[in-house]
């Protein structure tokens, strides 16, 4: 019993350590403001919440978005500016890099 209870200690705690942060930085370089930033880890079926909420995220600005409690630092970005082009990253490994937002990037 005693060896039972310890391995499902083990395997609790070691779900818990699988989960890390991460952080991603990323720059506006469109020429126009971005109004919507959604972050999900990748290949989820929907979008999570906007992560500018009542701000906006500027030409020339660059923002750090931090990514809590994840188990892979692999992550889907949309960005959607005031002209409601959206900019879509897959498969972005947050861990290796970082994203500057071009013109080019448009979907």
């Amino acid at each position: 019993m005693k060896t039972l209870l310890m391995g499902l200690l083990l395997l609790g705690c070691s779900s818990l350590a699988s989960a890390s942060d991460y952080y991603v930085d990323i720059t506006n370089d469109t020429g126009y403001t971005i109004l919507y930033m959604y972050v999900s880890p990748a290949k989820a079926e929907t979008w999570e919440e906007d992560m500018l909420g009542s701000n906006v995220f500027r030409d020339g600005e660059t923002q750090r978005v931090t990514l809590t409690n994840y188990e892979s630092p692999l992550f889907d970005i949309r960005l959607v500016d005031e002209d409601k082009d959206s900019y879509t990253f897959w498969d972005v490994d947050v861990s290796q890099r970082d994203i500057v937002v071009t013109l080019s990037d448009l979907d």
